[in-house]
């Protein structure tokens, strides 16, 4: 699980510097990176607790092909146990790599706005923030302060109607949640949220409705796939 191809739709594989995490919000509650993690936990000597790998650090220069890496599915990159050092190597090692693009997630999101101008910003980083109901959109304030190139959100596992602040908000992924305990989407929250990014001009990315399986209802949206990108990303494509 340290670096894979994946299958989530934005992203075409991960990279785990660290792994672990606590949970800190509903969005959490069935979180997948702990269940994979018990799923293989021979994988995972220290279980599902915060874990740094530096033996990972090096890994996205040996990867030459031009890719959107998915920084940290397993674990939260500004949890609150990951020290500032390892965090900067971090960040030198996106910046090392520019031919790549890195989109990192967190839900912690004071602890982002408290570092992140002790972090090197470069281009090929977006950062984005969890909104998983109208509790959490105070996230977006924290995020805006952040000098990210593109700044996303992730409204998955969509647990209710949202009502956003897009200024400033370059690209949306919404999704319904996956799994035998998954909570139901109902689709007039995702029309809702794909009516505000239109009318915001900001990309908007629908990934799944979710189910017993991350596939089992598909991912159409008014009979259309959903698969807007920021505009940085068009540009990034031209001149890798």
């Amino acid at each position: 699980m340290s670096s894979i191809n994946t299958g989530i739709e934005w992203c075409d594989r991960t990279w785990n510097p660290t792994t672990g995490c606590d949970k800190v919000s509903p969005g959490c509650t069935h979180c997948y990176a702990e269940a994979l993690t018990k799923r293989f936990h021979t994988n995972f000597p220290n279980g599902f607790d915060l874990t740094l790998h530096r033996n990972r650090l090096e890994e996205p220069k040996r990867w030459k092909k031009p890719s959107r890496i998915f920084v940290n599915s397993m674990s939260d990159l500004f949890h609150e146990e990951v020290p500032i050092d390892f965090l900067k190597e971090v960040f030198d090692v996106m910046r090392e790599t520019p031919w790549h693009i890195y989109q990192i997630l967190t839900k912690r999101h004071e602890g982002l706005r408290e570092i992140a101008d002790q972090l090197d910003w470069h281009d090929n980083i977006w950062m984005g923030v969890s909104v998983e109901n109208q509790n959490y959109v105070n996230r977006i304030d924290c995020l805006r302060q952040v000098p990210a190139q593109v700044r996303f959100l992730s409204c998955e596992p969509l647990l209710g109607n949202l009502e956003l602040d897009l200024k400033d908000i370059h690209w949306v992924i919404v999704g319904g949640e996956s799994g035998v305990k998954h909570r139901p989407i109902q689709p007039e929250w995702v029309e809702n949220i794909k009516q505000q990014c239109e009318d915001a001009k900001v990309a908007f990315f629908f990934k799944q409705w979710g189910g017993r399986t991350p596939k089992a209802a598909g991912r159409l949206l008014d009979e259309k796939i959903w698969d807007e990108m920021p505009e940085a990303w068009d540009k990034h494509q031209s001149s890798a």
